[in-house]
């Protein structure tokens, strides 16, 4: 008998990720603003040895230019343990991914191969904390990163490092405030009740302003860095290489990205070799709430912008995510693996289905071309856990850990906004 979280849960969750209610928390937040006869706030949480801080820290200046915005900036550690699990990966990942993104939106930020060393970032981190007490810290988180990254001499100019107790009490406040509102993450922008992190979701954040009347006379309007589209199209490759993508049918970013790197592939005329693995939780590895909770909103918000169904959810957590794992091997064999997946995704993701329950599950399967006989003799086989683990073992191999992750050639990378670098690798043709 289905639980009551389960029977509920399609419900809460359609209305708590509806763009309907998004729409009525920013209403209701300009409302508040402009009784309070207040600027546009928007809160920026800098961490010094993050890479996409960096990267932040450097179009800071000029975006700001571009708004009518107040900055108030904020000096935070790097994440906890519960957000960042395997964090030696995430740590030499984020430095080659920023890269990556340097180069694709002609930034100047270069992978050093290695972290800022412990002087140097302490260093830092006085002169910024410092900065934030007056209108200096975008120009001087610019210029501090930059050098920091190129293992230049940091140069305070006329500013006085804070000292190690300012610093301390600075960086507690920070991380309380950055927790209270829900984030874990540096490089993160908070306005009006929504978080946008990095440069990849800035655009969010522009056309949100740019609604508001918050761009300035004779400011470009055209967002600082739109999402790069999927082909719509078929794409002629010099060497067709296969997509390898790595899902969880847990993950609501794969539940994203699923129709979009099949669309691709088919554009391009390449296969997808579907390589699942367990959710991160059922690997061991700890979501904490406000992780959990953000990744839903923007789930939600990206979901929106690629015209992907998605809200009505119902967590396959723990049993359905293995039934629904046990037929992989059955709807491949059969030559329907893409149908099914996408069945799954859309069933759990968008429709509310419990694929715990028969009922459920078999409306997937059958969805997608599968006979229901097959599938309950597909459910007494285990087989899959050898294949989930050995994808597992292969995604650590590419330095990755999460979902989606994709992989062409010597290309790896992980996210559903990082299909554009899918694109450039395919376009490349890398052996």
């Amino acid at each position: 008998m289905p639980s009551i979280k389960t029977l509920l849960m399609p419900a809460i969750s359609q209305r708590l990720l509806s763009r309907e209610r998004l729409l009525r928390q920013r209403a209701a937040a300009e409302r508040r603003r402009q009784a309070a006869g207040q600027r546009h706030l928007v809160h920026y949480f800098h961490q010094v040895d993050d890479p996409y801080s960096a990267l932040m820290a450097s179009i800071l200046p000029r975006w700001l230019a571009r708004y009518d915005v107040q900055l108030q900036a904020h000096v935070v550690g790097p994440p906890a343990d519960s957000a960042a699990p395997d964090r030696a990966r995430l740590v030499a990942y984020s430095r080659r991914d920023a890269a990556l993104l340097a180069r694709h939106h002609d930034l100047d930020w270069r992978d050093p191969g290695a972290q800022p060393d412990t002087a140097a970032v302490a260093r830092a981190t006085g002169l910024l904390v410092a900065a934030t007490q007056g209108p200096q810290f975008p120009d001087r988180a610019a210029q501090i990163s930059a050098a920091l990254w190129q293992r230049k001499p940091l140069e305070a100019g006329a500013m006085t490092p804070a000292n190690e107790a300012a610093v301390a009490q600075h960086l507690a406040a920070a991380q309380r405030l950055r927790q209270q509102l829900g984030h874990y993450l540096g490089a993160t922008l908070h306005y009006g009740g929504e978080w946008y992190w990095g440069i990849d979701r800035l655009h969010h954040l522009e056309t949100r302003l740019q609604a508001l009347g918050a761009l300035r006379p004779q400011a470009d309007a055209v967002p600082a860095f739109p999402p790069t589209p999927d082909w719509s199209a078929p794409v002629a490759l010099a060497h067709p290489q296969p997509i390898e993508f790595f899902v969880s049918l847990r993950s609501p970013y794969s539940a994203i990205a699923a129709p979009r790197i099949y669309r691709i592939a088919r554009h391009a005329g390449v296969p997808v070799q579907l390589r699942y693995v367990l959710p991160m939780v059922m690997r061991g590895l700890p979501v904490p709430a406000e992780k959990r909770r953000y990744i839903s909103l923007d789930a939600a918000r990206e979901a929106h912008l690629h015209g992907v169904p998605f809200g009505r959810l119902n967590d396959p957590l723990g049993h359905p995510t293995e039934r629904g794992l046990a037929l992989m091997p059955l709807a491949r064999h059969q030559g329907c693996e893409e149908a099914y997946l996408l069945s799954f995704m859309r069933a759990v993701w968008a429709e509310g289905t419990d694929a715990g329950s028969d009922r459920g599950l078999r409306r997937i399967a059958e969805r997608a071309g599968l006979d229901w006989g097959d599938c309950q003799a597909a459910l007494r086989d285990n087989a899959w856990r050898a294949e989930a683990e050995a994808n597992r073992e292969a995604l650590l191999a590419q330095g990755l850990w999460g979902v989606p992750s994709f992989r062409v050639g010597d290309q790896a990378v992980w996210g559903q906004d990082r299909l554009w670098a899918v694109q450039d690798a395919l376009q490349a043709g890398r052996p």
